[in-house]
């Protein structure tokens, strides 16, 4: 390795036992798990930590996550990799519409379609991600995204469709 490029750096993530947490969940409506989580009553999911998402708020039908991106999730020209920024909308999107479901109902998502809009870059500050229901549905929901820039420019938008799942 060449000393121009400095010593090798490391991000030290942590998480709680994901399949506890949804055991946890599976008893209470989208609604009261997303605000427990809010609250701080219910770890959040081990992709919060990893990517560095927090949900910000949470209303039937609507969330907002904030995501502050370091270099460790550029992509070999020096920007925020497009991955971190579909993996972000994909997750306002689909807890939108966890947000509207009964206890025991599940999701995942089928499809999502991303635009990319502009750059972001490490220094480019917290991101804002909103996400919203277009049409709540007993199979299929739909959802919309975007992702905003501290200056308020819309830097990606996605919709997706998900499948809604009943009891097991």
């Amino acid at each position: 390795m060449s000393a121009s490029w400095g010593e090798p750096r490391s991000k030290t993530v942590t998480w709680y036992d994901p399949l506890a947490t949804a055991a946890a969940g599976a008893e209470m409506s989208g609604l009261d798990y997303l605000r427990a989580m809010l609250r701080g009553d219910l770890p959040p999911p081990p992709i919060g930590g990893l990517m560095s998402f927090r949900p910000e708020t949470v209303a039937e039908g609507d969330v907002v996550f904030s995501c502050e991106p370091d270099e460790s999730v550029f992509n070999p020209i020096g920007v925020v990799h497009g991955g971190l920024m579909c993996t972000l909308l994909d997750s306002v999107a689909g807890c939108a519409v966890h947000s509207t479901l009964p206890a025991g109902v599940g999701y995942t998502s089928m499809e999502i379609k991303v635009s990319y809009l502009r750059p972001v870059h490490a220094d480019t500050g917290k991101l804002i991600a909103h996400g919203w229901v277009v049409k709540p549905g007993r199979r299929v929901a739909f959802a919309e995204a975007d992702v905003r820039a501290p200056d308020g420019k819309v830097v990606a938008t996605a919709s997706s469709t998900l499948l809604v799942m009943g009891p097991a």
